[in-house]
């Protein structure tokens, strides 16, 4: 086996067929040379004004006359945009809303036509492959960079002239509808040019994209991970892993979260990052498999992120909604099922799960109601059951379940996709950064509680026990995870040194992390090979077929 290497924070894989390009200088070089309408379309947080200034020094460089077209100052005025996007059964809530489901389109009330250009006829912003265009590309900056942007209030959201933005219209207005317009647009994508770095993009061509998306569909890889932090959050992340050692802590690891996620493409030198969940739209069948898209369409099921309390504090008591009211209230087409698997725990330690059997529910409910309003303290033990931490243990956790892990632990969430849906009971009083009480969600939270995930049926149903489901030389795979309701299960693959353990995706996407030791190497029945280091997490696409742990 390979040498054991540590965890990388930065998992890259080669283009094919092509190279990843260094400057705008380059990009513009590829543009013919004839008169031509060049649309830059991309999500809001890009830097506009830089990508005009840019494409346009780079443009009058090589001698050509360049005309611009912002598409932003042709969005509908403000009031229009927010009354085209409102939630009829949110309209108030001052934390969700219903996933918006209009097109980009309607936030404008008309589409400029720009005419035959003289020359070069650059059209830039959101919604710019929506005018009639002869060259297309797309300017990505990584949700992660509008997260902390709105989060500082240095941002403002699509369409806003002025900000500052709002986290609730960024994740339940503004991604929703820029990715539906990036997927359908995606087939006409020229180029794709990462701005993370302002004045020195990265870029690579269509069918170099197109090459690289259908090489990566037939082989594991993994998605660039992000550490966030949080006002409960642990240091794990940083001593075990080395990331963010600057920051507070590393309280949520993102390894796997599909609509976040991005996959490198490149070298140390010059790479692009690419939407995860881009990918999966350009070939579902290949990295889902056929019965997984019957059920999910495009929708990317799964995702495993690190909940880190390792020398921080409790998080909250809360829950996720229930498949009925997801659907009618918030807008997804299915739920948010989660489970805990406990990677580091130990004596003392302890997560929350279920209803206890002599807890009182108009009681717990008024209880939480004062802590929110009135900033009450009581003891969530009263209501909810607490048990042990121990390392290696799983908890499924059905939507509708109170849950949440204690300090002391690192807790491997593997979880469905929808993961902005943390319905809280109680909060400890937590306060944010800025000094004010986190929010709490009491109405949503009771709403779907389930009453029945209490008492011995807690113990019984969503503290499994590990069963063999078949073993080998020097290996087993264990089931330790599995609900009727719930549409994953999880297993754990134990494997010695002598020979390795096989498996079969089966027209299913698999997705593995290392939970102990010091890492696996994958290989593929096509003969690909794959290192897996400790806490890294890897896709296996449906299309892999046959492959190999060892």
């Amino acid at each position: 086996m390979a040498e054991a290497r540590g965890y990388e924070p930065n998992p890259r894989y080669p283009p094919v067929g092509g190279r990843v390009a260094r400057s705008w200088d380059a990009a513009v070089a590829t543009l013919p040379d004839v008169p031509i309408v060049l649309a830059v379309d991309g999500p809001a947080v890009a830097h506009w004004d830089e990508v005009v200034a840019g494409i346009a020094r780079a443009a009058i460089a090589r001698g050509r006359e360049i005309e611009t077209l912002d598409m932003r100052g042709h969005l509908a005025a403000w009031d229009r945009i927010v009354a085209r996007t409102a939630s009829p059964t949110l309209p108030e809530d001052p934390d969700f809303t219903t996933l918006a489901d209009a097109s980009i389109a309607e936030l404008f009330d008309d589409i400029p036509d720009p005419g035959p250009p003289d020359d070069l006829l650059l059209v830039a912003g959101p919604g710019a492959g929506l005018v009639r265009h002869d060259v297309l590309w797309y300017a990505d900056l990584p949700k992660r960079y509008a997260d902390a942007a709105i989060g500082a209030g240095a941002a403002a959201n699509l369409g806003q002239r002025s900000g500052p933005g709002t986290a609730r219209r960024l994740y339940y207005v503004d991604w929703p509808i820029v990715d539906r317009h990036r997927d359908a647009i995606a087939p006409r994508i020229d180029r794709w040019i990462d701005v993370q770095r302002k004045n020195e993009p990265r870029s690579i061509d269509a069918e170099t994209l197109r090459r690289t998306i259908a090489d990566l569909a037939r082989r594991p890889f993994r998605t660039r991970p992000t550490f966030n932090t949080a006002p409960w959050g642990g240091h794990w992340g940083q001593s075990q892993l080395g990331q963010r050692r600057d920051a507070p802590n590393t309280a949520i690891g993102y390894e796997l979260i599909a609509p976040e996620s991005g996959v490198l493409i490149g070298d140390g030198d010059a790479q692009v990052e690419i939407p995860f969940s881009l990918i999966v739209a350009r070939l579902p069948r290949e990295i889902l498999g056929e019965p997984v898209m019957a059920a999910f369409g495009t929708s990317f099921p799964i995702r495993f992120d690190y909940l880190d309390t390792v020398g921080g504090g409790n998080l909250s008591v809360h829950c996720h909604p229930r498949a009925e009211y997801m659907r009618a209230i918030f807008g997804w087409p299915y739920t948010q099922h989660e489970s805990y698997y406990v990677m580091v725990g130990g004596d003392g330690r302890h997560v929350y799960l279920g209803l206890r059997d002599d807890g009182d529910l108009a009681d717990f409910e008024a209880a939480a109601q004062a802590a929110d309003e009135h900033h009450r303290p009581f003891e969530i033990e009263r209501f909810v059951q607490t048990f042990p931490a121990a390392h290696g243990q799983l908890f499924m956790i059905p939507a509708g379940t109170p849950h949440g892990s204690a300090e002391g632990n690192v807790i491997l969430e593997v979880s469905a996709t929808p993961y902005l849906y943390s319905l809280r009971f109680y909060d400890w009083l937590r306060r944010d950064g800025d000094g004010n009480q986190r929010p709490v969600h009491v109405g949503h939270a009771f709403a779907n509680l389930d009453p029945e995930r209490r008492g011995d049926r807690v113990r019984g149903d969503l503290v499994q026990s590990p069963r063999t489901l078949r073993d080998g030389d020097g290996w087993r795979e264990e089931l330790i995870g599995a609900l009727p309701e719930v549409f994953f299960e999880v297993r754990r693959i134990v494997i010695g040194d002598d020979e390795p353990a096989p498996d079969e995706t089966g027209d299913r996407f698999h997705i593995l992390n290392v939970v102990d030791g010091d890492g696996v190497m994958i290989e593929t029945d096509a003969g690909d090979r794959h290192p897996l280091a400790y806490a890294e997490t890897a896709v296996v696409p449906a299309a892999v077929g046959g492959y190999r742990l060892r």
